[in-house]
């Protein structure tokens, strides 16, 4: 009988020792479990699932947008794109140039153990190996209109754990978007869009950045119906007939490089053919170059900043 109480209150005593253990036990593998888990998962534009064990902290932007973008949410940017003159994005100068999305210079990312690398998503699907090869990851996006941008902001924002940041910029952009937009009642005032450097000249069609900024400041693209360019689908050949036809009333000129440079070689064009001087735009002296750090590339934040320059560019030519 003494027995039998003794092996009771062993039992008892045991109990809670058994299940702190199993307790431990579980807690172990549940915290197991979390540690597994990447602290950072987002989908990029291209559809591809990309991992990070903890927020990046040395990331390289291969677009001057998305280096914007980096600064404006309080990344920490280790490397920016390569660029000739007045440095695009402000407060950068110290940051180590790393070529292009066009020439990725992969030594220097090496260099700069970068963990994020942001990319575009038509040019630079094909760096992805090279770069994941050196212990990064690449992040692809891309900018062809006002709406990209935007969710490029909430994108980098989950990936920096900066989603209210992000949330904020973004609506500042659709408010900047709103005060902007004119009455539809407005006369639209027919617009080319041309893409330049010396040489190669394109006009930008609807389904770019420039052209979707085009529409929104409340202008009529006059290369809406060209045929787009297989290699750059944004963008359409310089049809002298089409244009001729549409008779723009102001032509506009982006271009990544000087821009000085650019419209003499796009005006050296016109004269060679007498017909571009019967066109509105050139008879009432309306061509113009846009600063390179608002239209040659992606704006970034600085998007209403283009789109209110083109809206009172507008506004002058229906005045006259």
């Amino acid at each position: 009988m003494i027995h039998k109480w003794y092996r009771s209150l062993l039992l008892l005593a045991l109990c809670p020792l058994l299940l702190t253990a199993c307790g431990s036990a579980a807690g172990t593998e549940a915290a197991g479990a979390d540690a597994a888990k990447p602290a950072v998962s987002l989908t990029d534009f291209a559809g591809r699932q990309v991992s990070f064990p903890a927020v990046p902290q040395h990331i390289v932007a291969l677009g001057n947008g998305e280096a914007d973008i980096i600064t404006a949410l309080g990344g920490t940017l280790a490397g920016k794109p390569a660029s000739a003159g007045t440095e695009p994005v402000q407060g950068t100068g110290e940051v180590m140039q790393v070529g292009s999305a066009h020439e990725v210079d992969l030594e220097k990312i090496a260099y700069l153990k970068a963990d994020a690398v942001l990319g575009n998503a038509q040019i630079n699907a094909k760096d992805v190996p090279a770069i994941e090869s050196i212990g990064a990851e690449m992040v692809l996006t891309e900018a062809n209109s006002v709406e990209d941008i935007t969710k490029q902001i909430l994108l980098f924002g989950e990936m920096l754990d900066k989603g209210s940041e992000a949330q904020q910029l973004s609506a500042e952009i659709e408010a900047g978007i709103q005060a902007a937009a004119v009455s539809p009642n407005t006369e639209k005032p027919r617009v080319l869009l041309v893409y330049g450097a010396p040489g190669t000249y394109m006009a930008a069609l609807p389904n770019s950045l420039g052209g979707n900024i085009l529409e929104l400041a409340g202008g009529a693209n006059i290369a809406a119906g060209f045929p787009t360019l297989q290699s750059y689908p944004q963008y359409a050949t310089l049809s002298t007939e089409r244009i001729m036809e549409a008779n723009p009333q102001i032509i506009l000129i982006m271009t990544h490089g000087s821009g000085e440079a650019v419209q003499k070689g796009f005006e050296q064009e016109m004269q060679q053919n007498a017909a571009w001087n019967s066109i509105d735009a050139v008879v009432h002296n309306r061509v113009h170059v846009l600063p390179s750090d608002l239209f040659g590339t992606n704006p970034g934040t600085r998007v209403t900043e283009a789109l209110q320059l083109m809206v009172s560019l507008f506004a002058e030519t229906v005045q006259q």
